[in-house]
């Protein structure tokens, strides 16, 4: 009961107003929060919010950054202590049962964390001493390291789902010895939930105690915070562990930093080495033909071609392996982007009908115009042939991105607003006095 006292009282409702409690809960919380012996709800509060305002820094007042036994213990043994942040208390001073409970902590601290104990063991089965020891000092032992354990443990042992920010965790063996405050990192996000643990099999014995208040009529307004940010912040977190390892995965080599190489060109080079062109990639299969799992000779007969029909289920649907795998081959981009095969062959027969055409003393035509091609691409989207996938029926000028590479993690570098950059570049051409004084301040540090 003085457990809840202090994680449904102290924490949950006066340090954070997650909730609202009505008169009698209070002062029943606030009677066990001072069988604790934590201090009063006023001076617990006051150091628990500069905890949050400050966190892991020199005005937390149990930062973990100074070390475990400092954040369990160590903070209320050295003195004198450091100056905490400031935390605004004004609602906990207005508040009768705070100002109560205060005024009077001493004889409350004596009569919940000793003499009730004492009393209900002697009286009940006639243990006076026991009561005393085990009800009393032993039970202090075991609330107070169960206290001080969520500013050391919940900062050492666990996951940050959440946020990684700062030092806060989520573990389950935590919240098994703090009376459900173990999933730290949760609470530190969202700090105004009622709620520690969000999932209904998460180990939170002070959200059920809340909530069983709130059925009874004696607890009311429970804080949730919206379950559209707390995605938020765990999209976020997978987000980082998947650009970490995005770093450690060798990606395929962007035609940004491809050479670009022309049909005649590649089929050229394709008599000296294994090259296939798929969806406008030229790819070296050299090292690849052996170990085909459809046999060698279906690479082979690809050489020299372009095999973007047959790759995208003209003779197989590959799967998303070979797609990544063959990404890794790239050696070129072909001139003109994705271009299928039956496509080079209508532009070389048109272009050899125009070269027979023209006259002997013009030179033989070896292209068409962008237009003719354009032409010839709206002709292939409305009628797609038989034998080609309409999923690739495809603007001649886009190329492919394997399904890895679809969904790779890339950093985005940060932008100025619209107009700062031309607002910056006007002041210093007007000689602004902020920037005309830095530069004077740089003209006499070089003197």
């Amino acid at each position: 009961m003085t457990g809840l006292g202090i994680t449904a009282g102290y924490h949950r409702l006066w340090a954070h107003r997650s909730y609202n409690a009505s008169k009698p809960l209070q002062y029943l919380l606030a009677n066990w929060g001072a069988g604790a012996v934590q201090g009063s709800i006023r001076w617990w509060s006051r150091g628990h919010r500069a905890h949050h305002r400050y966190t892991d820094t020199k005005l937390d007042p149990y930062s973990a950054h100074e070390g475990f036994w400092w954040a369990h213990v160590g903070w209320m043994l050295v003195k004198p202590r450091g100056k905490i942040g400031v935390a605004d208390i004004s609602d906990l001073t207005r508040n009768p049962v705070v100002r109560w409970q205060h005024n009077n902590y001493l004889a409350l601290l004596f009569l919940n964390a000793l003499v009730i104990p004492t009393v209900v063991a002697g009286l009940g089965w006639g243990d006076w001493w026991g009561g005393l020891f085990y009800a009393g000092a032993a039970r202090l032992v075991f609330v107070h390291h169960s206290t001080f354990c969520v500013n050391s443990l919940a900062h050492w042992l666990g996951e940050t789902p959440f946020d990684n920010k700062h030092t806060p965790k989520d573990h389950f063996i935590t919240a098994l010895v703090t009376v459900g405050e173990g999933y730290h990192n949760f609470h530190h996000q969202f700090p105004m939930d009622f709620r520690n643990a969000i999932k209904w099999y998460q180990y939170d014995p002070t959200k059920w105690f809340i909530f069983t208040m709130n059925k009874l009529g004696l607890a009311s307004h429970l804080q949730k915070f919206p379950d559209n940010e707390i995605k938020k912040g765990q999209y976020t977190m997978k987000l980082q562990m998947l650009a970490q390892q995005t770093d450690k995965i060798q990606w395929p080599k962007s035609s940004n930093d491809l050479p670009v190489i022309s049909w005649e060109d590649f089929q050229a080079e394709a008599k000296e080495r294994s090259l296939v062109a798929i969806h406008g990639f030229i790819h070296d299969v050299s090292s690849f033909i052996d170990d085909h799992p459809g046999g060698a000779h279906l690479i082979k007969r690809a050489i020299g071609t372009d095999a973007t029909t047959a790759f995208f289920g003209g003779v197989y649907d590959h799967s998303n392996a070979a797609h990544n795998l063959l990404a890794m081959m790239r050696v070129g981009v072909l001139d003109g982007g994705m271009e299928v095969e039956h496509l080079k062959l209508q532009r070389i027969a048109s272009a050899e009908s125009i070269a027979s055409g023209l006259s002997d003393a013009a030179s033989s035509a070896s292209s068409i115009s962008v237009s003719s091609i354009l032409s010839e691409v709206e002709t292939i989207e409305k009628n797609p042939p038989a034998f080609q996938p309409g999923a690739q029926v495809s603007n001649p000028w886009t190329l492919p991105v394997p399904p890895s590479e679809k969904l790779r993690i890339t950093k985005s570098k940060p932008e100025l607003r619209p107009g700062l950059a031309s607002r910056i570049s006007s002041m210093s051409n007007m000689g602004s006095p902020s920037l005309t004084r830095a530069t004077s301040f740089e003209s006499q540090g070089a003197a």
